[in-house]
């Protein structure tokens, strides 16, 4: 049996089982789904009241710091939480004393294994969070509402910040496992040799032992 719509396009039953399914899976395969859930819970938060704040109040002060205290509690959440227990980096920046910056960052061991579901999740809204904005700021730009500009500005500023601090953590976990891994191949080639080496000298002993 199929349900129809006014339009007289039929929908399966079992189509909206299998999105609920896909949705409920996401979760369930996670390895902290309270973690993926505030990934995304935020997010949505921020975009929805930015969207549709002017369809409850006229007041855009209530909606812009509404907006941008959101904004802050989802860019330290992914910056100290959801990045360190989804995919096991943790990034931030430090001012020396002579006022340069220095980046800072936290991996995972090599031997720690990480979600491919919660990875994949993360990674993807990482970079789609500052792609939306960005294309919210042209919009506001071009419809002239330059008010509503300023919260699209921090929104992409934040995400892009994130965004930044994550690649480069990624790309220096790489670095320094492929650091690890030629480190332990030369020890093993060196102790292959030394064994190979300590093994001849053995033999031609005993060799040389037998044969008076």
């Amino acid at each position: 049996m199929s349900y129809q719509q006014a339009s007289g396009t039929e929908v399966s039953p079992s189509a909206g089982a299998n999105d609920q399914q896909t949705q409920t899976n996401m979760f369930q395969v996670s390895s902290h789904p309270i973690a993926l859930l505030f990934l995304i819970l935020f997010k949505g938060c921020a975009l929805g009241l930015y969207l549709l704040g002017n369809f409850f109040t006229n007041n855009f002060i209530l909606i812009f710091v509404l907006c941008v205290l959101i904004l802050a509690v989802d860019f330290w959440t992914v910056k100290n939480i959801s990045g360190r227990l989804l995919v096991g980096l943790r990034w931030w920046n430090e001012v020396r004393e002579d006022g340069t910056n220095e980046w800072i960052f936290e991996s995972r061991d090599i031997s720690v294994p990480v979600n491919a579901s919660d990875s994949r999740i993360f990674w993807t809204v990482l970079y789609a969070t500052p792609a939306i904005w960005s294309l919210l700021a042209i919009v506001a730009f071009f419809s002239l509402k330059f008010q509503w500009l300023l919260i699209v500005i921090i929104a992409v500023i934040l995400a892009a910040a994130n965004l930044i601090g994550y690649q480069r953590c990624d790309k220096d976990q790489k670095k320094r496992w492929s650091q690890l891994s030629s480190e332990g191949t030369s020890s093993f080639v060196s102790g292959m040799v030394s064994g190979l080496m300590n093994n001849a000298l053995t033999s031609g002993v005993m060799g040389r032992f037998f044969s008076r």
